[in-house]
């Protein structure tokens, strides 16, 4: 762990004046390799180091973000991560991912899904639950992106011990986000989303490629 200290003058007059009283960062390794190296030498008095306070790393930071669909959550997503180092986790990519690596809990949603039903709430805890105990999401911190969309799914988290410093919701006006969802195109090359007003494909080519999603129409993006 990284330590601030005041430095401390060796008391001999044959050595250059020594700099002012002074705080600064070192690693605990580093202090012992210098009173080694300088314990060896006859001519140099091994300075003395003494603590005074020790600096704790800030604990990584955790974000959960909600919005209807074309809010805008997917760009605000690529920028929170790019500043902070998050790890991005989207609930429905981690549903999709883990029913194509065929694991325990992707084989029980494929289940219900195949049967036309919603995949129940503790099936998908189970899989949000299990990435963000993975070791990089603890070390670097996360973005929890579309989840969880409901109290029971927010209790069931926090009850293993998920809980974010920060809840983002993004709030836009019902006919921005019409005109944002009936005009979104997907890419089924490279995933990559386009808008056919503010975002439009950068070709001809990828233009002539681009699909409309089933549920990207305004009977879908409209409230109940």
């Amino acid at each position: 762990m990284a330590c601030c200290v005041n430095y401390i003058s060796p008391p001999r007059a044959s050595l250059s004046p020594p700099p002012s009283r002074s705080s600064f960062s070192f690693s605990g390794d580093a202090v012992h390799s210098l009173l080694r190296r300088h314990s060896r030498s006859p001519s140099i008095v091994a300075p003395r180091f003494q603590v005074v306070a020790a600096e704790k790393a800030e604990p990584p930071l955790k974000i959960m973000i909600s919005g209807a669909p074309a809010s805008g959550k997917g760009t605000q997503c690529e920028l929170i991560t790019r500043k902070y180092g998050l790890v991005h986790i989207s609930a429905g990519d981690l549903l999709r991912a883990e029913i194509a690596s065929g694991s325990g809990n992707g084989k029980l949603a494929k289940e219900y899904m195949e049967k036309g039903q919603l995949v129940p709430d503790e099936i998908v805890v189970m899989m949000v639950k299990d990435r963000l105990s993975q070791t990089d999401s603890q070390q670097n911190g996360w973005l929890l992106d579309g989840y969880p969309r409901s109290s029971s799914q927010a209790t069931a988290l926090k009850g293993f011990g998920f809980q974010p410093d920060l809840f983002i919701v993004l709030e836009v006006p019902e006919d921005i986000l019409i005109e944002r969802v009936v005009g979104r195109r997907l890419d089924p090359v490279t995933g990559k989303i386009y808008h056919l007003k503010y975002s439009p494909p950068e070709t001809e080519e990828i233009a002539a490629r681009l699909t409309q999603r089933f549920d990207d129409t305004e009977e879908k993006a409209s409230p109940i």
